[in-house]
């Protein structure tokens, strides 16, 4: 497996010192956690390493049904695309969006307010893909489904990230590791209810399905954790 973790962990370092720990530590490459000005500190260190980028999504929402916050979300999202183009990173992850209001009819319009605006950043992007993750099991969240993944995916010629800890919320969960054009994965645990991002053996995540991942990030909130989490793969 190749292997790397999100920059979640050691979001308050700067980009030199990050890298070199991924050296340090034997990892493949890193994802970069997009929120705020964290991300831009020492950008250039990170030209010619394996990079991903995890876009903002913090007040944002793609698939909003007000026009103002889903301008401003595409913006942004341009604007992460800008950096990816310019640093060489691989792919971009987004959020497909939510809902405020428990409605299938509003959710069904809302699906479609994210494919147009995946469609938008497909268009924008040149070298860089654009991969849609998969959310946990709450209502309001869109990407949840299986069949909400396969329409956006098929509908705008997107990859595809899944979060194995939001998988484990989902009475289907195995059924996401086989889905098509999946480019990477987050690697996370939990209790099979709550999204709680536990290292890996700390939950209740069948670990055999990580026999599938070819490429994964372990998304964690701490270095501790994901250094915990490289040791179970390894071990695996």
């Amino acid at each position: 497996m190749k292997l790397g973790f999100s920059t979640l962990s050691l979001f308050r370092n700067n980009n030199e010192e990050i890298i070199k720990i991924a050296k340090e530590h034997n990892f493949d490459m890193i994802e970069l956690l997009g929120e705020g000005p964290f991300y831009l500190n020492s950008i250039d260190a990170l030209k010619g390493f394996d990079v991903l980028i995890h876009g903002p999504t913090v007040d944002l929402n793609i698939a909003s049904i007000n026009r103002g916050i889903r301008a401003e979300t595409i913006r942004q999202l341009k604007e992460t695309v800008d950096v990816a183009e310019d640093i060489g990173a691989r792919a971009i992850t987004i959020h497909p969006g939510k809902i405020g209001r428990k409605d299938e009819r509003l959710r069904k319009a809302a699906v479609g307010l994210c494919i147009e605006g995946v469609s938008e950043l497909m268009d924008y992007a040149t070298n860089v893909k654009i991969s849609v993750e998969n959310m946990p099991s709450r209502f309001s969240f869109l990407g949840n489904r299986i069949d909400e993944l396969e329409r956006i995916q098929s509908e705008t010629g997107c990859v595809l990230t899944i979060d194995t800890g939001h998988a484990n919320t989902c009475e289907d969960c195995a059924d996401f590791f086989d889905l098509d054009n999946i480019y990477y994965f987050h690697l996370n645990d939990n209790d099979g209810v709550k999204d709680q991002h536990v290292p890996l053996g700390e939950g209740t995540l069948d670990l055999e399905l990580l026999k599938k991942v070819d490429e994964g990030i372990l998304e964690l909130n701490t270095f501790e954790k994901v250094l915990k989490s490289k040791d179970v793969i390894d071990n695996i």
